[in-house]
């Protein structure tokens, strides 16, 4: 299986408390930082880190290969641990994976360390089920969190229709279901057409990207904020008051229109 770019952004984000008790794996010698608490990526569990190191990608690879068929674990390497490459050993008795995703930056390599519950999944609450989606993708994922506070929610989708009936679709949608737009903008990344998106709810934030990959192909990138909190703030207010708090401290200028 390669790993893309795409797939490991996809990956960052997301919460609920996991059966996977056990530690992630470390490469000796590099600090390793979680990323969120225990994740939910499309209904199974995770629990993720990264790292980084000078170490070339082969010896990094090879040191997990042989920490873990030692151990007498199943091990997967793929990759042409040049650019990038994964080692996966499984863990059968527990129903568990460790995986180490590796690839080159700036001169260093830098890993992230997955573990993955293979036996649990968890259905869509009931607030993932009310998520804004366009119907009918021909690809969807979506990553969750949760923690006191509140949570948040990425989903990316592929959709094979026009960028402007896409919009219309969510825009409709998000006004359907009490959403009031905030914002939107457009232009072209790297020649392709683009819109951003942001609507707000009471304590939510949503910030939908639709990028036109073809004439009648859409990418759709969405990224939900909120709290449940009785005490909640809209999360429109917050920006606004961290923006004036910044300026009364001198670290931002107030932009002249």
């Amino acid at each position: 299986m390669r790993i893309s770019l795409l797939t490991l952004f996809v990956l960052l984000l997301w919460a609920v408390p996991s059966r996977a008790d056990q530690e992630l794996a470390v490469y000796p010698g590099t600090v390793h930082t979680r990323i969120g608490n225990d994740l939910l990526i499309n209904g199974q569990y995770h629990r993720m880190a990264y790292f980084t190191t000078r170490d070339p990608m082969m010896k990094v690879a090879k040191y997990f290969t042989d920490h873990w068929s030692k151990q007498g674990y199943p091990v997967v390497a793929d990759g042409d641990f040049e650019r990038e490459g994964v080692v996966s050993a499984f863990y059968t008795r527990e129903g568990l994976q460790r995986a180490v995703v590796l690839r080159r930056h700036m001169g260093k390599t830098v890993g992230f360390t997955v573990l993955k519950d293979l036996w649990l999944y968890e259905k869509p609450s009931a607030g993932q089920d009310k998520a804004i989606r366009v119907e009918g993708p021909l690809f969807s994922s979506e990553v969750s969190t949760r923690d006191e506070a509140g949570g948040s929610r990425h989903s990316t989708q592929l959709v094979e229709r026009g960028m402007d009936e896409v919009r219309q679709e969510l825009v409709s949608k998000f006004t359907a279901a009490g959403y009031k737009a905030v914002r939107e903008s457009g232009g072209k990344l790297d020649g392709q057409r683009t819109l951003v998106l942001e609507h707000t709810r009471g304590a939510e934030q949503v910030m939908t990207t639709l990028v036109q990959l073809a004439d009648s192909r859409v990418a759709v990138s969405q990224t939900w904020v909120g709290t449940d909190r009785p005490d909640g703030m809209p999360n429109a207010d917050a920006v606004r008051q961290a923006r004036e708090a910044a300026m009364r401290k001198g670290l931002v200028k107030e932009k002249k229109p």
